[in-house]
């Protein structure tokens, strides 16, 4: 394994075997060209090295045009960076450090081990789906060791990870981000349901595969912007018999993860596809990822549309009246992730804004939260503002959810 100094690495730059950080850590997949903002995560982490058993490829064309303009122009990336930083200091301290604050987690928490975990299950996981879109052999084993990585790291930092899908953190990936993201949820959903640990591992790796065989339809209905054709829409439903069928016939997993891939459109209420079953008939594990999918995709930024607030989403779910989603199901999601899910920005009663931080399963519109921006107006930095939890502050209640990307665009006016 050849280490490769950091300062060595320019975006663009392609390598014949997969960059690993820290020996087992995904960077980025073979023939996956490095990023400009994995260099500066590596950075930020204080790595130094990067280690590889392939060789360098080269730059993909497209970094190539834009390094020769950058030439052109005599302004090599660093300047232009360095360039960035000064306009953005056009911001006051107090909006930045109030934006920071309320608005990215991430930057707050991308150098440690959590945010980490997340980006690498996300990688593995892309790998594993870009073998399959090409129609390459996969070994399950890959796909199993994202399960049992997974299980690990929900035991480490639940709370970490339920930050990261609400806080949209990871750009591209999406399909496997929204699966990972629906992989997480439907284990946090199993283990609050008590189910054995061995069918929660079930769940999670049918979570993660819920949707491979859309990789079996055309491009051209999985890109297209507006609504579909009644023919295409029968061909989007098909995707589950597509899905199905990799799993058991190419992945060769057992049935009893077939059938989660297969029934996790399926509805409560027996309007569901392909086959219009209904009630307990649904398997449990198809049932589970069908609430815990359908949170994800209104939490997530589509192309379609924008990503919903956690608060919203699960508004939402609440509506549901037993049509989509199995009762006893929606209960344990409410129960693990509250009526304010972790991270969700919230206006108190008394006009401070804070940040939920845990959740209470039997109370879940009393949760504990950390101070941003105190009713005075003072701002507080990230770990600094108090921690209240409001099963025991009586007087204090949530008056509503904050969208974050408002309270964004609030701080931005406010700094011109």
């Amino acid at each position: 394994m050849k280490k490769i100094p950091i300062t060595n690495l320019r975006p663009g730059l392609t390598f014949s075997a997969p960059v690993y950080i820290e020996g087992n850590n995904l960077l980025v997949p073979a023939g996956v060209a490095i990023r400009k903002k994995d260099i500066e995560r590596l950075q930020s982490w204080g790595v130094d090295m990067v280690q590889t058993e392939g060789e360098a490829l080269g730059l993909v064309a497209e970094q190539k045009k834009q390094d020769a303009a950058a030439r052109a122009a005599d302004q090599t990336p660093a300047a232009a960076r360095k360039e960035e930083s000064v306009s953005g200091a056009a911001e006051t301290p107090s909006v930045k450090k109030a934006a920071s604050n309320t608005l990215s987690l991430t930057e707050v928490q991308e150098n440690k081990g959590a945010y980490r975990s997340y980006l690498d299950l996300i990688e593995r996981l892309d790998a594993v789906f870009t073998n399959i879109a090409s129609g390459v052999s996969v070994e399950t084993r890959s796909i199993d060791d994202i399960t049992a990585r997974m299980i690990q790291a929900i035991r480490d930092q639940r709370d970490s990870f339920i930050g990261y899908i609400l806080g949209g953190e990871v750009a591209g990936h999406e399909t496997a981000k929204s699966s990972v993201n629906a992989a997480i949820l439907s284990a946090l959903i199993a283990q609050e349901m008590k189910l054995p640990n061995h069918k929660v591992m079930v769940i999670i790796t049918g979570a993660l595969l819920h949707d491979v065989g859309m990789f079996r339809l055309p491009r051209e209905i999985l890109d297209k912007k507006g609504g579909l054709s009644d023919a295409e829409f029968q061909r989007m439903q098909a995707h589950p018999l597509y899905t199905h069928k990799i799993v058991s016939k190419e992945l060769l997993y057992p049935e009893e993860v077939g059938i989660i891939v297969l029934q996790h459109h399926e509805r409560w209420d027996g309007e569901g596809y392909p086959r219009r079953i209904s009630g307990t008939a649904i398997d449990m594990g198809a049932r589970i990822v069908s609430v815990a999918d359908a949170f994800e995709a209104m939490v997530s930024q589509k192309s379609y549309r924008n990503s919903m607030m956690g608060y919203q989403a699960m508004k939402n779910l609440l509506s549901d009246n037993s049509r989509r989603f199995d009762p006893d199901v929606l209960k344990a999601f409410i129960q693990t992730m509250g009526i304010y899910p972790i991270g969700s920005i919230i206006l108190l009663n008394n006009g401070a804004l804070a940040r939920v931080v845990e959740v209470h399963g039997n109370a879940p519109l009393r949760p504990k939260i950390r101070i941003l921006v105190d009713e005075f107006g003072n701002v507080f930095k990230q770990d600094e503002g108090d921690i209240l939890d409001l099963l025991t502050e009586k007087s204090l209640f949530i008056a509503k959810a904050v969208d974050p990307k408002e309270l964004a665009k609030k701080y931005t006016r406010e700094s011109q």
